[in-house]
């Protein structure tokens, strides 16, 4: 069975086949990549700037739809339904003029399978990768993988050579605060290379001449600047003002503004993004509230009465000026195993969440910390400091601690966060990539984004056995069992479904991509 064919359609929904002249796209958003090292932190502005350098086997285009990467098809093994055979693409190299062959990727998706990287559940069901010719590479995973290169999109390849020579076999511990080689230096096969890196300042990528795709998309883009610019305001006034050409989060409160210059234009589609709150529910006791040897959020009670509290509709209509879809579960629209029901069930009831506070014992409320980004999601601190407001309703009094992601995110991993905001995107299109990051204990394998410490072996049995269960309607059953048990615990407060509003000069021609991750190989410039 081949599950591609010459999926280069939705490509040339977009391309062209000569190489233009020359043309700069001065590119900004809120957040800097985190890290050049393409394995050590799964984050979306991280994903996008390493999208630009380097390629994975398979990905998705600006439409959302799988195309040929460095693989050029695909399909399961008609001798071993365990093994997946990717047949690479030939001819390509790496922009040091290296050459890509099945070593390469073997050494990659090794790498991403280890401790340190941010990547592993992805590959969870992985048993072996093995490089079976020069440009075949084989995946055997403990049972048949239905969705394996689903899970590939974004696993970047790095030249096995360059990784052995600088240092970068293991993969930055970036939550440890670890600098490496390959955190500010790159060596990709994608269609442009890295010229110069200063972190949350300015990054410059230039065209790669001998990409092997030149001929098959537009490339018109031929030099991209790349400048990240927390200030919203500052933002939108480089936009205005000519100073950068393409904002990939134009502020809820600009739109008009932005979308009325003549020369600009606001594109929109919702995202494939949920946002929420994590509440640490398994600790006996917490550091950040003033309850004294026990934790509030331990009960359910408690985490179902703050979800109450929550006015999703006023956030919606105030906060984001209608640029959001309410949320009741932590799965955008886009997933398999999402439920038009279970997203709907979020209900504001100040009343009933009182009343549930008191039966749980805490009819007087406590305190706790909310850690929140500023810089990471639309408008993230005043989602927070909303939330802030509606739970003082029922008696938590929250103190809020808004900070850049950079120092945000490793409070999740490190579990150092008792009440905290986070977003998530679904890459796989699939239920299985939110269990296996959110929902299922920590261990070596799964589990590296939950901050809830939510830990069930039932539950992850199940979710195990997700990775190679074959019958999809059985399989789909099993991610509606999961997720009525996600729902019945209130692991998480969901908030909304992020809307995607990109600012540009109305000569950038481009779709807008539900992953929020533009594919600049694919602009045209008028």
């Amino acid at each position: 069975m081949t599950i591609t064919k010459t999926v280069l359609s939705a490509a040339l929904l977009l391309s062209s086949t000569a190489l233009a002249s020359a043309e700069t796209l001065r590119w900004a958003r809120a957040g800097d990549s985190l890290t050049l090292d393409p394995h050590a932190q799964n984050e979306g502005p991280t994903t996008a700037l390493n999208h630009q350098i380097m390629e994975p086997l398979v990905l998705r285009d600006m439409t959302g739809t799988m195309v040929p990467g460095l693989a050029t098809q695909w399909a399961p093994s008609e001798e071993n339904p365990n093994v997946w055979i990717f047949q690479l693409r030939e001819g390509v190299t790496y922009h040091d003029g290296s050459e890509f062959d099945s070593e390469d990727v073997k050494f990659s998706l090794d790498r991403a399978m280890t401790a340190d990287s941010d990547y592993k559940e992805l590959l969870a069901s992985v048993k072996e990768v093995r490089a079976a010719d020069k440009y075949v590479i084989e995946i055997e995973t403990n049972g048949p993988n239905p969705i394996m290169p689903n899970n590939l999109t974004n696993m970047f390849i790095m030249d096995k050579t360059w990784a052995e020579a600088n240092d970068a076999v293991k993969v930055q511990d970036y939550e440890g605060g670890e600098d490496t080689y390959a955190a500010k230096n790159a060596n990709g096969t994608g269609p442009y290379k890295l010229v110069s890196r200063e972190p949350d300042v300015k990054t410059v990528i230039e065209i790669n001449e001998n990409y092997w795709g030149k001929d098959d998309f537009p490339m018109e883009v031929t030099r991209v600047e790349y400048t990240p610019i927390q200030n919203a305001a500052t933002r939108v006034a480089a936009l205005l003002s000519g100073e950068v050409d393409f904002i990939q989060d134009v502020p809820v409160q600009d739109l008009d503004r932005v979308g009325g210059t003549d020369g600009l234009d606001v594109r929109t589609t919702p995202q494939n993004r949920v946002i929420f709150f994590g509440m640490n529910m398994g600790d006996a006791d917490l550091a950040n509230d003033n309850v004294e040897g026990a934790n509030p959020l331990a009960d359910v009670r408690v985490r179902r009465a703050m979800s109450m509290a929550i006015n999703r509709d006023a956030i919606q209509q105030v906060v984001m000026r209608g640029q959001s879809q309410p949320a009741g579960m932590i799965a955008p629209p886009f997933v398999n195993g999402w439920d038009e029901t279970m997203d709907a069930s979020s209900k504001t009831d100040v009343d009933a969440a009182k009343a549930l506070m008191q039966e749980a014992g805490y009819g007087d409320g406590f305190s706790i910390q909310l850690d929140c980004p500023n810089d990471r999601y639309v408008n993230d601190e005043a989602i927070c400091q909303a939330a802030v407001g509606m739970l003082s309703q029922i008696g938590v009094t929250v103190n809020l601690d808004a900070k850049p992601k950079a120092q945000h995110f490793p409070l999740i991993n490190t579990l150092e966060t008792d009440f905290y905001m986070l977003g998530w995107g679904v890459p796989t299109y699939d239920s299985e990539y939110i269990f296996n990051f959110l929902v299922h204990s920590r261990d070596e394998k799964y589990g590296s984004w939950n901050g809830t410490r939510y830990s069930n072996a039932d539950i992850d049995a199940q979710i195990e056995a997700l990775a190679s269960e074959t019958d999809l309607e059985k399989r789909d059953a099993m991610i509606a069992d999961i997720w009525t048990v996600v729902q019945d615990e209130a692991l998480y407060i969901p908030i909304h479904h992020q809307v995607l509003n990109w600012g540009m000069k109305s000569n950038v021609d481009t779709v807008v991509d539900v992953e929020d991750t533009p594919k600049f190989k694919y602009f045209k410039m008028n």
